[in-house]
This record gives structure tokens, sequence and C-alpha cells, in this order.
């Protein structure tokens, strides 16, 4: 995880440019989650206007590929997500600005969540998002995974669905009436029933029953439930070599166990 810089400890020139943007900034307030950027607040400025705003050092190449890539799609998001306002680069900093998700939370992916279905209805939503333009360059799921397919499992993983991939409860901001989903920082091309899947054991991850968790999986009825069998195994499969890889076979059990639980709609 990336350590975090305080707005005030931001260079001049950078909060300057900033502040060209939302306008003198009088409060500033820090925002937990998030793995790679190094700087995430909410800032208000002299009118009362609020502004997420999240940046990287211009030297951390992972952080700022995934703030590239949430450029590159914000305009096809927009239906589920908020909108980028700005995007500047200056004194060694690369800083977003986004719409601020007033009155928002982290999702409550827990059994009887009431956010459950926010959420389900955001998915759904996202499902139906116009793909970028192949000349944009947006990844292939499959390619993603190619290191951990076997020969013929890559075929089943291709796709046109625009795809999060990325859907754990800091990148589901839920309001009184809608879930959001924020943080397009690993974008892909595949199956519509992918960031179900990935939903679905994350549902696990918060104690849900694995019975309750492919239950709500099951209401995605035109994607999950036409889901290839063989496809699913595939997902599966590369999932538990890439955990395992990572950090052995003892250590990624449990959340192999979750991702093969998904077999058992099957």
């Amino acid at each position: 995880m990336t350590s975090r810089t305080e707005w005030h400890e931001l260079p001049r020139p950078v909060r300057a440019a900033v502040e060209e943007r939302t306008g003198p900034v009088t409060t500033a307030r820090a925002l937990t989650g998030g793995l790679n950027c190094a700087v995430a607040a909410a800032l208000t400025a002299a009118d009362g206007t609020v502004t997420f705003v999240k940046g990287t050092p211009v030297t951390n190449s992972t952080a700022r590929t995934g703030q590239r890539w949430e450029v590159v799609v914000n305009p096809y998001t927009l239906a589920v997500g908020p909108r980028l306002l700005w995007r500047v680069t200056v004194g060694g900093w690369e800083v977003l600005g986004f719409e601020y998700v007033e009155g928002a939370r982290h999702a409550d992916l827990s059994v009887g969540a009431g956010d459950l279905r926010l959420v389900a209805e955001a998915l759904g939503d996202a499902h139906g998002l116009r793909p970028p333009p192949p000349h944009l360059g947006v990844p292939s799921f499959a390619g993603r995974w190619a290191a951990f397919l076997e020969t013929g499992e890559l075929p089943l993983l291709h796709g046109r669905t625009l795809l999060h991939t990325d859907t754990h409860p800091h990148n589901l901001l839920v309001t009184a009436d809608r879930a959001h989903l924020v943080d397009w920082a690993m974008p892909a091309l595949g199956p519509a029933w992918v960031d179900v899947a990935n939903t679905a054991v994350r549902l696990m991850e918060a104690d849900c029953p694995p019975h309750d968790a492919l239950a709500w999986a099951a209401g995605f009825t035109a994607c999950w439930r036409t889901a290839s069998p063989a496809a699913l195994r595939a997902f599966v499969a590369a999932n538990c070599r890439a955990w395992t890889s990572r950090v052995g076979a003892i250590d990624a059990r449990p959340s192999n166990d979750r991702f093969a639980a998904l077999l058992g709609l099957l």
C-alpha cells in the first residue's frame, strides 16, 4: 500500500494548480481506502463546492498506469460512477479531480445487508455500458490472466463487456438510493459475468455464506445463469493458480476456497 500524503504536504505548485480548478480550498478531508494513490481527499472550496481528488507522484509508474486507465474509461462509465472533472500534472505529481459523491459510504457486503440490492443494480447497469473503441487499447480480461491459463482456456474468457474487475467495498460507494462504482484503475474487456463473480467472492470475504453469495449472483439471469461452465471453471482455476503462486498453497487456501465455491452453482 502506498504511503499517504496530506493535502497540506503537497508541493505548493501542485496545490496552486489544483486550486486553479477548484477555487481556493478552505477544508481538506483526507479519505482512507485505496492501495496505490498517495493523496486522496475531499476538498471543499470557498464557494462550498466539494471535489474528490486523488494523486500520485509521477515516479510511481503502477499508480500512474491506473490513473491513466481511469481517465481513458471515464467517459464510458458515467452511468455508474462519478465524472472526471480534470487532470493535472505538475511539480512531480499527477492529480485527478472527480465529482464528489455526497453522503456516500463504503458498501456493506455482509449477508442480509440492504446494500446488496443497490450493488446488484449498479452491476446490472454496468453490463449495459458502451465499451471503449479498440483504438483506446483497454486490455483484454483473458490477456491479463494468460500466464495462469492453460491451453484452450484463454478463448473462454474473451468478451466485449467493459469490466471493473476490482469490486471490493472501497470501490463501491453507497448513498441512500444507489451504489457507485469508483476507481476504474483496472478496466478490462471480457465476459459480463466476471464482475458478478468477483463481487460474489467479496460477499464471501464479508462472511456471507457461499450459498447466499451464489443466490445473490443467481439474480443476474442475463449473464450469470448463462455463463459457460467451462469459462467459469477456467476463471476459478486461473485465480487459484495466481493466488497460489503469490503466497503459496497454504496461505492461498482461504481465497482459493471462495473462488472454488463459485462452481457450486453449476
